[in-house]
């Protein structure tokens, strides 16, 4: 598929706060993203998922994050269109959710998806361990390349900034390990939390407290993928918190930021299909 047909609906709700970076990544990339409100795609409505070729679930506070993160959207979601989302991921299309949205992918048991896509959540994004809103850098080290990943070499150290408050990614305490060894046998753990020099730390290179330094997981496929840091916040240098006014910092001599190679890996994905 030519760049040039390809849409992406990128997902918002009241509450949803960055869905212009990610229609800007997009954009630059010579697709068409849209913004889509939920109701839009509900039965009744003219718009379906099925006019796209991705979906885009963007960070923020939807619904004011009341109950738990993502709750409200994935219910609300579940209600409209699951039975239509259910569908457009089981024949490839890919489903992104970064932050907030990594938090509805759980709620709607789109992720992990161990056993297959759940009615009810097998994962929780919980409460950071310091008890607040962890803003800032984080170093993600790329252990397993996925189809929506595929620009970022393995093991590559990428700067792509946290902004979270429940962020801790949790498994069922019954389910853990087995749940852990496959999705580790599956290359299900794309980013982990790590140091400057690759390893695997805690706070503050770990904002959170994630089970293993869990950053970002995918589905078994591959075509379903949840992380809390924001590539659409590295898109460009200019957004490095190194930047110095024409000065490209870290290990890009251009204008590409280290989030680029995520979105430019998810096109390259449909452009394929």
């Amino acid at each position: 598929m030519k760049k040039k047909d390809i849409k992406i609906a990128i997902l918002r709700i009241e509450g949803t706060n960055c869905e212009d970076e990610s229609f800007r990544a997009f954009a630059e990339l010579g697709v068409h993203p849209e913004y889509v409100h939920l109701n839009e795609l509900s039965r009744n409505q003219k718009r379906s998922i099925f006019d796209y070729q991705g979906m885009f679930i963007p960070g923020g506070f939807s619904s004011g994050d009341y109950v738990r993160a993502g709750a409200i959207f994935a219910a609300r979601t579940k209600a409209l269109m699951m039975d239509e989302l259910k569908e457009f991921v089981e024949n490839g299309y890919p489903v992104v959710g970064i932050c907030n949205g990594f938090q509805v992918l759980i709620e709607l048991g789109l992720l992990p998806a161990v056993d297959g896509i759940s009615k009810a959540p097998e994962a929780a994004l919980a409460v950071n361990d310091s008890n607040k809103f962890e803003c800032r850098p984080t170093l993600l080290r790329h252990d397993n390349p996925s189809p929506l990943t595929s620009k970022v070499k393995k093991g590559e150290l990428s700067l792509i900034p946290s902004a979270h408050m429940e962020g801790k990614f949790m498994l069922p305490r019954e389910k853990e390990e087995r749940y852990l060894h496959e999705m580790g046998e599956n290359g299900q753990i794309v980013f982990r939390y790590v140091d400057e020099n690759g390893a695997v730390v805690g706070y503050p290179w770990n904002p959170n407290g994630s089970i293993s330094n869990i950053a970002g997981i995918c589905n078994p496929d591959g075509n379903v993928l949840g992380m809390m840091p924001h590539p659409e916040r590295a898109f460009y240098s200019w957004q490095h918190p190194g930047w110095r006014g024409g000065e490209s910092p870290g290990k890009n001599e251009d204008n590409n930021g280290d989030g680029r190679a995520i979105f430019e890996s998810i096109v390259d994905y449909i452009g394929a299909l």
